[in-house]
């Protein structure tokens, strides 16, 4: 089975209780990932997400760069609301950033998706609001996402 499909099996079965914010991890070792979900709530068919991310825990593939992983995954992704590119690889640092390629507009609000990545063993996935007319900084939102687009993109991610 793929590290997507293991996910979407893994998912199915979170039954966080009570109000609030919930934090969920399990370790995919035959895939070398580990995976971790905040969400603001949860039901059988999706979240409300906070937070996506991914740790390798398998050593990477020795001829994997670091923009070659966010090109990868600038390609691969789909299931979100908006595409996503690849905004700067910072090879110093080992950082790199994913944006939505078109932010999406609701009124004088901006919103777009964010992948951070670090080395070759870490993805971060949020949403993020903006309004440029109100001079306001931008601030992290919660996004809604069924169980098998969470399964996916993090399937996208691993490559």
């Amino acid at each position: 089975m793929t590290l997507a499909e293991l996910l979407l099996q893994r998912l199915a079965d979170w039954r966080p209780s009570g109000e609030g914010r919930h934090s969920w991890s399990a370790a995919f070792p035959p895939h070398g990932w580990s995976v971790g979900l905040a969400a603001d709530r949860t039901d059988t068919v999706g979240c409300l997400v906070w937070e996506l991310s991914l740790v390798r825990t398998a050593e990477a593939p020795a001829d994997l760069t670091l923009k070659a992983w966010a090109t990868g995954i600038a390609d691969r992704a789909s299931g979100l609301m908006e595409d996503l590119k690849l905004i700067e690889v910072d090879e110093p640092r080992q950082e790199a950033l994913l944006r939505s390629e078109e932010p999406m507009v609701r009124g004088e609000d901006r919103l777009y998706y964010e992948i951070h990545l670090r080395g070759l063993g870490h993805a971060t996935v949020r949403r993020y609001k903006a309004n440029r007319a109100a001079g306001t900084r931008r601030e992290q939102v919660a996004f809604a996402l069924t169980h098998e687009v969470i399964a996916k993109l993090a399937g996208d991610i691993a490559g």
